[in-house]
């Protein structure tokens, strides 16, 4: 019975994980993609315009803390008066910007 009790836990926390992935790249497809491309390359046409890094590349990836990324995705990111990415911290949980930091360091090759 013990047995069957944790199978259970574990087959459920298994599909709450796969889920919450999905939900992140969801949330990546919906708000990020425009701009950093589905592969993270910022080869898209706005990419292009704001000069994003190809965050594919381990190199840009380890120079981007977990904590900076939550940081820009929560607050924006701005250069002087210019927003070169808007705020999400009033559209996405703190959960939903950990679990894009997350799906964002799974674009590294």
């Amino acid at each position: 019975m013990k047995k069957t009790i944790i199978c259970g836990l574990a087959l459920m926390a298994a599909g709450f994980m796969s889920a919450h992935g999905a939900d992140a790249k969801e949330l990546f497809t919906k708000n990020c993609v425009k701009c950093h491309g589905e592969d993270g390359k910022g080869k898209t046409k706005m990419g292009e315009k704001l000069s994003i890094k190809d965050y594919s590349d381990a190199k840009n990836q380890a120079e981007l803390k977990d904590d900076a990324m939550a940081k820009a995705i929560k607050e924006g990111v701005k250069d002087g008066d210019k927003t070169r990415m808007k705020a999400f911290g009033e559209e996405l949980s703190a959960d939903d910007i950990k679990g894009l930091v997350a799906y964002f360091r799974t674009l590294k090759k």
